[in-house]
């Protein structure tokens, strides 16, 4: 058996609030809405004015079916005006003072969850035509709706830093959030999917530097949750054992891609890793989703997730682009009976200066060419901890 990963608990004594935490809905200026969270034993935002004049809002995107891959595609030509890097002192996820307006009509706030004003899906909610026996061609030329939505998730008023630097109460807050809208998305008219990620750093294609992460609620199963789901279930089909449970019983057992380990989490880096930096976060318990997780799940999950983001920055001199993909289950009986939670945390960086770009193989053919192996990845990580 290869080197174990490390314990980490967190001290009592970080946590210090009571209570649950709170939520409460407002509208935006053009009728978004958006869900201020307030850290556990704080009072909730009651009141919040939007006065901006915003006009119509942007979206109307489409979903076009591709017959070859038999895979939907959104387009969302209106997103091509969003903003892009803007200067800290016009930064739309600050808060609202000094005169200047932002997407957060607030003086001060925890955490927010808004609807994008430059939504990839949505506006509107509704079913997509049905693909099961169809040959496309009958989808072809006539695209539909791009029904669903699209939120954003700010971690913090304060305009620099990261999920790591949050303390534990405004982490703890963040899995809250995730844990809420992914309870409330899935409830929304013909949602498939509900994705909540993060994209940090310029070089994975981030627009605003502010700490934050997003959610998409699809009208479809999206291509890798529906691959991923269809291998669940025929696996629990033929075994009688969950796919997910397999694999993290036997990454513990191997021992050397294990990277640090928790009463109810455990993180380890994949056999078959495809990125120089491939992280999955695991919850012991089999649940669907974030909102399945009870309170002591959601606790240490702020706890391990926060040790795992600042073991990734401590990795290099400056910090490291990531993308944070909550991989949830389908919404339909049989994938959640099947499926089990994971994060899936990847990083194009493969040293210092260089960056693993997808050529040839891996944008035209799917099939990945890893530069680290999962083991030297795995102990590089253990030896990041605090």
């Amino acid at each position: 058996m290869g080197r174990s990963a490390d314990s980490t608990t967190e001290p009592t004594s970080d946590s210090t609030g009571e209570g649950p935490i709170e939520h409460r809905s407002h509208l935006l200026g053009d009728g978004r809405e958006a869900v201020f969270f307030s850290d556990r034993g704080t009072a909730p935002v009651e009141h919040v004015v939007d006065t901006r004049q915003l006009g119509e809002r942007s979206g109307h995107g489409q979903v076009r079916f591709d017959r070859l891959t038999g895979e939907w595609i959104a387009v969302a030509a209106h997103r091509q005006s969003r903003t892009y890097l803007p200067p800290a002192d016009e930064c739309p996820l600050c808060p609202s003072v000094g005169g200047r307006e932002s997407e957060i009509p607030a003086e001060d706030f925890h955490v927010v969850a808004f609807e994008n004003r430059f939504p990839s899906l949505g506006l509107e909610l509704g079913e997509l035509p049905t693909t099961e026996g169809a040959t496309g061609r009958e989808l072809w030329g006539a695209p539909s709706s791009a029904y669903g939505r699209c939120e954003v998730v700010v971690y913090t008023p304060a305009h620099e830093g990261s999920f790591a630097s949050l303390p534990f109460e405004r982490a703890r807050t963040v899995v809250e959030a995730w844990a809420q809208r992914t309870e409330a998305l899935s409830a929304m008219k013909g949602i498939r999917y509900v994705f909540p990620f993060e994209n940090r750093g310029e070089q994975i294609g981030v627009t605003l530097h502010h700490p934050h992460g997003q959610i998409y609620a699809y009208p479809y199963a999206a291509p890798t949750a529906a691959r991923m789901a269809e291998r669940s279930r025929a696996h629990l089909d033929a075994t009688g054992r969950p796919l997910m449970g397999e694999l993290l019983r036997d990454e513990t057992d191997a021992g050397d891609r294990m990277v640090l380990t928790g009463d109810r989490f455990s993180a380890y880096v994949p056999y078959a890793a495809r990125w120089p930096l491939e992280v999955h976060l695991v919850p012991h318990r089999q649940v669907p989703d974030l909102a399945a997780l009870t309170g002591d799940e959601r606790d240490e999950l702020a706890v391990l997730y926060r040790d795992l983001v600042k073991r990734v920055d401590r990795l290099y001199s400056t910090p490291t682009p990531y993308i944070a993909a909550w991989h949830q289950t389908p919404i339909t009986t049989a994938d959640r009976e099947a499926g089990w939670l994971h994060l899936q945390l990847t990083s194009p960086r493969r040293a210092e200066d260089k960056l693993k770009f997808l050529a040839g193989s891996e944008a035209a053919m799917g099939a990945f060419i890893n530069d680290i192996t999962a083991e030297q990845a795995a102990e590089r990580l253990r030896q990041a901890a605090s």
